[in-house]
């Protein structure tokens, strides 16, 4: 299957619109988050425990990443695992429950009103259980199962316990029957989400992406499946070491590790292996994605040393482990995945059609690569600028990383823009024929 077949024109693929909306959600919601940190540069300045800051995050989360993953995975799970989606009409309702969900929290996070939390986050819990059990039909339906497919089975299942724990949370603040300690349960909470759907989605959909776009394929299924039980073995006891507050999560930490390092491994193999040479921009933030996973797990495993002190700095440099993870891990990934998947739902809607009726565009001439390479650089300036302010608790100069982010996003944003004005005003020019040669008589 080519890659155009693979993203966007396969006749499982549900209507463009469908994850257009979600992923148009998300990029709204991530312009709004970095100009609040612009704005509020004392988010990640100081200590992440207040309600702002969980208001914040949220946003983050729910709003950009979540959005973008799930209209995402609307698209891709289908075609690449060859198998329908279950039902368009239950991802539309999804959509408003989620909008309705994550907006709420919010505002409610905002004004710390816990209880009306709790009940935006039903609506947004409910939403979930509809984009889970749609997928879940979907990958019944699959042919045959891969590494692929049981990573994103394992990320849906990691979400549900991410959900489910977000509720017990606001739950427990609202009636404080919780035996768990509450900053204890809230790092639970997040790695349930930020290492269980996202990191886990990244690796599975990177088995997928980096193939397909490299022109290489996975050159060993068992290293591949070993990465997927790590990280869920991992997982499991980091979760529920960091719940009980337990000296043994740095040992769960290094079995992550070990998980990702095979990942990483395996990448490396792909690429080693690829037929195309020159790694077009999407590929290129995707892959810094995966390289930004070391130094995250390097800063997780010393911040679950047993005996690491809390001090001003190992507390600012907690700050920084969650931006790392999920603006430079997360975000980049998804910057590079939309890269990828935009064009192609557009290209598809617009010149499917026309494909022998006139001359269309090609997928390069949507969008524009020095866009693309500003943006990228942009961002990794920013990333890294915001990462040492955010360590050394300096506002003005978290404010300047923020503002570097923002401009960064603005850039994606203007070139996404690019790509959707094709759905519009499709270009569509007269195909010119050639004269044929007369035989003299």
């Amino acid at each position: 299957m080519s890659a155009k077949a693979s993203v966007g024109t396969d006749v499982r693929a549900p209507s463009v619109a469908l994850p257009l909306r979600f992923i148009l959600t998300g990029i709204g919601a991530l312009l709004t988050g970095c100009a609040w940190l612009v704005l509020r540069p004392d988010l990640l300045a100081t200590y992440h425990y207040n309600q702002y800051v969980i208001a914040a995050t949220h946003l983050f989360v729910l709003g950009w990443i979540c959005s973008a993953i799930m209209g995402s995975m609307y698209q891709l799970v289908p075609v690449a695992l060859e198998a329908r989606l279950h039902s368009e009409k239950l991802a539309r309702w999804h959509f408003a429950l989620h909008v309705t969900g994550f907006v709420g929290m919010v505002v409610m996070f905002q004004n710390w009103n816990l209880k009306y939390v709790g009940s935006f986050g039903s609506i947004l819990a409910l939403g979930v259980g509809l984009f889970i059990y749609n997928l879940v039909r979907t990958l019944a339906r699959i042919p045959r199962w891969n590494v692929v497919a049981f990573g994103i089975a394992s990320s849906l299942a990691w979400l549900a316990l991410a959900i489910f724990a977000g509720l017990y949370l606001a739950a427990a603040k609202c009636w404080s029957f919780s035996p768990f300690e509450p900053l204890a349960q809230m790092h639970a909470h997040a790695h349930l989400g930020g290492l269980g759907f996202f990191v886990m989605l990244i690796v599975a959909v990177g088995y997928k992406l980096v193939p397909m776009f490299a022109l290489s394929e996975v050159q060993s299924a068992r290293r591949a499946g070993w990465s997927i039980v790590l990280l869920n073995a991992g997982l499991a006891g980091v979760f529920a070491t960091i719940l009980f507050s337990s000296q043994w999560k740095i040992v769960f930490g290094c079995v992550v590790v070990v998980g990702l390092a095979f990942y990483w491994l395996e990448i490396l193999a792909i690429l080693r292996a690829r037929k195309r040479r020159n790694l077009d921009w999407g590929l290129k933030y995707f892959l810094t994605a995966v390289a930004l996973l070391v130094p995250v797990s390097a800063l997780g495993a010393v911040l679950a040393w047993p005996q690491l002190p809390l001090t001003p700095l190992t507390a600012q440099m907690e700050n920084v482990y969650g931006f790392l993870a999920f603006i430079g891990v997360v975000t980049f990934a998804i910057l590079g995945m939309l890269y990828k998947v935009v064009p192609f739902l557009v290209w598809y809607a617009s010149y499917s059609k026309a494909i022998g009726r006139g001359k269309v565009p090609s997928l390069a001439g949507l969008y524009s690569p020095t866009l693309q390479a500003t943006g990228y650089w942009l961002f990794i300036s920013g990333l890294l600028l915001t990462s040492v302010a955010t360590a050394l608790a300096h506002e003005s100069c978290v404010r300047a990383g923020c503002v570097v982010l923002l401009a960064s996003v603005i850039v994606f944003a203007v070139n996404i823009g690019k790509v959707l004005i094709h759905l519009v005003r499709p270009r569509i020019e007269p195909l010119v024929l050639k004269p044929t040669l007369q035989g003299v008589a």
